[in-house]
């Protein structure tokens, strides 16, 4: 296997990308990433309970990639907990393409499955060194990215990076043809100029022939290398905008409507279902039992996210903080209201048929991107920056109340130079904003809370879902002023915690499917409060 690094083309050049350092500026204690791999085994990783691996235990093995960076994670059930082993990490990155013909970004795919598969071998040898075997491995990504194979599994080029821009370019032609209306009513899905719909527009504009061709998404993707398989797993579908969000299958009335072949995605599968079982030169590779199983879980990674928010009941909402913030509620029928399109809410799939009820927030990208503003003047004039810690510490003692910016603009979406158009954009709104880093993080800070109260407030108005508490999940968690400035916000109690949600939702799906968890989702819930003890904010006056 080949290093993904080493793997790219000479001429290729990775790009930052509005994920990197996904752990960085989440955490109040500093630490830059939240896990340590072991090293030989020797040292504890994170174990959400200290329960030991019982002889010849069911392991199960989640290959969790974000845009910045990917792990493949070993998880055990026992007693009601479950722990968490890091394996194996590995970088991701968008790539520029070095002919302009093929566009322009795009996803090293080679370079991750190599990596998986390293996971994957890491996984089998920590199994050996603790008397397990390794049943199933799940598979989570980011949404909406896809790649195109013909016949033969051949894929027609690297897939591209919805960063790339091609989508927004055919939006209009989409709508000619599907009005905005008909799109929301059918898919419930909030209109992003990325969404899978556009960037298939992008293709036929292209010349792109898609007939005889499959498009699978990133996590499908990678199962149907790992299996040969090809399927598609339904919470990663409901981001294609080719998805109807009632029935629960492919919108083929849309495909027609836009001339693409009815045969361009494969069958749904549901998580918990298998996909298949390890291809035999995967597993030989691996050093993996041939038997092992690719079992489909929350493959959208905020849908395995929230399957391990653990709520007591049904009145919560959730905010999957990050890089990007994923703020809504959990219902069990879309909400397909003209109100609801207008205010840009998105009905997506989530594990056993729910609805994910939910708006994309910014997020602690804000937050990282200015850390790294601040990281390389201070190398640039040989001095230090300040620590997260510093600069949390120093936010916190500023005073409440202060300007605020609306996290959701597209100005803060490209990297570079944050500090100043955080800046910028409090003095265009009449304003003005000290240049001290601590200001600035104040700012920040106040405006994702902000951003999260209204819409936590307009997610339980438009849907009747009440909402008593707000679970925080995912780095996000970390930060305490964070936490505490949502519960001041909101009016409301903040949980804080679990910050591998992720990675805790995908192992769990997989462990029901194999009668090693609980059955429900209010169960399995219950196994992730016991393992992870969550931090508690009050709201203050």
């Amino acid at each position: 296997m080949t290093d993904m690094r080493a793997a790219e083309p000479a001429s290729s050049r990775r790009l930052p990308d509005p994920r990197p350092r996904a752990a960085s500026g989440l955490g109040s204690t500093g630490a830059r990433d939240p896990l340590r791999a072991r090293e030989q085994w020797e040292r504890p990783g994170i174990d959400v309970a200290s329960e030991e691996t019982s002889p010849a235990a069911p392991l199960f093995a989640a290959v969790d990639i974000g845009a910045s960076s990917g792990r493949v994670i070993v998880g055990n059930i026992g007693s009601g907990e479950v722990s968490l082993e890091v394996v194996h990490r590995f970088p991701n990155g968008v790539m520029e393409h070095p002919a302009p013909e093929h566009g322009s970004l795009h996803w090293d795919l080679d370079g991750l499955f190599d990596q998986v598969l390293v996971g994957l071998a890491a996984a089998a040898e920590y199994a050996a060194t603790v008397v397990g075997q390794i049943a199933s491995i799940g598979i989570d990504t980011w949404a909406v990215d896809y790649g195109l194979i013909d016949a033969d599994g051949a894929m027609a080029g690297p897939p591209f990076s919805y960063r790339d821009g091609r989508g927004a370019k055919q939006v209009v032609s989409v709508h000619e043809r599907i009005s905005p209306e008909q799109l929301y009513q059918t898919t419930g899905l909030q209109h992003l100029p990325f969404n899978t719909i556009y960037q298939l527009a992008a293709e036929q504009a292209a010349g792109q022939d898609l007939t005889a061709r499959h498009a699978l998404l990133i996590p499908d993707l990678i199962a149907f290398k790992l299996t040969g398989v090809r399927r598609a797993e339904s919470t990663n579908a409901s981001t294609t905008g080719l998805f109807d969000a009632v029935a629960g299958e492919w919108a083929t009335e849309f495909l027609a409507a836009l001339g693409l072949p009815a045969e361009l995605f494969p069958p749904l599968v549901e998580p918990g279902d298998t996909i298949g079982t390890l291809r035999p030169e995967i597993a030989a590779h691996t050093g993996l039992p041939a038997t092992t199983t690719v079992v489909a879980v929350g493959s959208h990674d905020t849908a395995s996210a929230v399957a391990a928010v653990p709520a007591a009941g049904k009145n919560f909402a959730y905010i999957s903080s990050g890089t990007w913030s994923l703020v809504g509620v959990e219902l069990a029928i879309p909400v397909l209201s003209e109100a609801s399109r207008l205010a840009n809410f998105t009905n997506e799939r989530g594990v056993d048929g729910t609805i994910r009820y939910l708006r994309n927030v910014g997020g602690l990208w804000l937050l990282s991107e200015s850390m790294r503003s601040w990281d390389e003047a201070a190398a640039s004039a040989g001095t230090v920056a300040p620590s997260l810690t510093e600069l949390l510490v120093a936010a916190a003692a500023e005073p409440p109340g202060g300007p605020r910016i609306d996290v959701d603009s597209q100005e803060f979406i490209a990297p570079g130079g944050m500090p100043g158009r955080v800046r910028a954009a409090v003095h265009a709104k009449g304003g003005a904003l000290d240049t001290r880093p601590a200001a600035v993080v104040r700012c920040i800070l106040e405006s994702l809370a902000a951003a999260y109260a209204a819409t936590v407030r307009e997610a339980a108005e438009l849907s009747g879902q009440a909402v008593e508490v707000i679970h925080i999940v995912g780095g996000g968690s970390q930060n305490e002023l964070l936490c505490q400035l949502t519960a001041n916000a909101t009016g409301l109690p903040v949980e804080a915690g679990p910050v591998e949600a992720t990675a805790l939702g995908n192992v769990l799906i997989q462990a029901r499917a194999a009668g090693a968890a609980p059955a429900t989702r209010g169960e399995l819930r219950a196994v992730v409060a016991a393992s992870h003890q969550c931090v508690r904010y009050l709201p203050i006056s």
